[in-house]
Formats: C-alpha cells, sequence, structure tokens
C-alpha cells in the first residue's frame, strides 16, 4: 500500500514510525517525563532554598554591619573621650609644673633673700668689729693709756651708735 500526498508518503514504513514515535512518547511520559520533572521541580526547590538563605545571610550580614558600625562609632567615641582626658591630663600636669616651678622659684629667691641678709649682717658684724678695734686703736693714741674691758665696750658702743646714727641721717 502506497499512498501519496504531496511530500509525504504514506506507507508501511510510515505507520510502524508513527507507532515507534507514540511508543516512544508513552514511554518517555511514563519514566523518563515523571523523572525529569521531578528533577526540574526538586532544582527550583533547591534554588529557591538557596534564595531564602541568600536573603537570610543578606540580611544577617547587613545586621552584623551594622553591629560592626555600632562598634565602630563607640570606639571613635571612646577614642575622643581618650583624647579628650589626655588633653586635660596634659593641661593639668602643665599647671601643676607650672606651680612647682612658681613654688621652687619662690623658695630660692627666699633662700637667696636670707643669704644676702646673713652675708649683709657677716659684712656689718665685721664692719663693726674692724671699727671698733680702730676705735679702740684711736683711743689708745689719743688717750695715751690701754683701757680696760668695761671701759672699752662702752667706748665701742657710743662708737658704734654715733656711726649708726650718722648712716640713719644719709
Amino acid at each position: 500500500m502506497y499512498l501519496a500526498a504531496g511530500i509525504l508518503v504514506i506507507n508501511a514504513t510510515f505507520w510502524i514510525e508513527a507507532v515507534a514515535f507514540l511508543l516512544m512518547l508513552a514511554v518517555l511520559a511514563r519514566f523518563v517525563y515523571p523523572r525529569i520533572s521531578a528533577a526540574a521541580e526538586a532544582r527550583q526547590q533547591q534554588i529557591t532554598e538557596q534564595l531564602r538563605k541568600a536573603e537570610e545571610s543578606r540580611r544577617a550580614a547587613e545586621e552584623r554591619l551594622g553591629q560592626a558600625e555600632a562598634r565602630l562609632n563607640e570606639a571613635r567615641t571612646q577614642a575622643a573621650e581618650v583624647i579628650e582626658g589626655a588633653g586635660r591630663s596634659a593641661e593639668q600636669l602643665r599647671a601643676d609644673l607650672k606651680a612647682r616651678a612658681e613654688e621652687d622659684a619662690r623658695r630660692v629667691t627666699e633662700n637667696a633673700r636670707k643669704d644676702i641678709e646673713a652675708e649683709r649682717q657677716k659684712a656689718m658684724d665685721s664692719i663693726r668689729g674692724e671699727v671698733a678695734d680702730l676705735v679702740v686703736s684711736a683711743t689708745e693714741k689719743v688717750v695715751g693709756e690701754r683701757l680696760d674691758v668695761g671701759s672699752h665696750h662702752n667706748l665701742i658702743d657710743r662708737a658704734i651708735a654715733e656711726v649708726g646714727a650718722r648712716d640713719g641721717r644719709n
């Protein structure tokens, strides 16, 4: 049997091929397509699960980023506080050192004043002693005799008083 319908030639081979094609479709539909469909569905579920996990990971990363930014801001605040505290400490140390230096300078000045006064007093005592010796010597030469100790002291005291009175007037 041989039918010809334009390009398509319908003969026994055609019917065998059609039956083989339909059998192949039935086998594919019964055994292969459910597995392919199940695999595609499993893959789709796997992709959906991975997308869900990726979204959770993104949220967790954003949360960690927020926490890290908060810690960074806290660290910046603490660093500013430390710097401010160091500045205050430095200012306090500077003030303490200045006060100590001023106290040391005052003490040195006072000690120098005391030393100067002591040296002036020594010089005055030395001058008084020399004046007394000169007065005694001059008096012995004028009087021509040696004075006793009591007279000697009286004469010296009068001479010192006279010299002091003259210094006070000048």
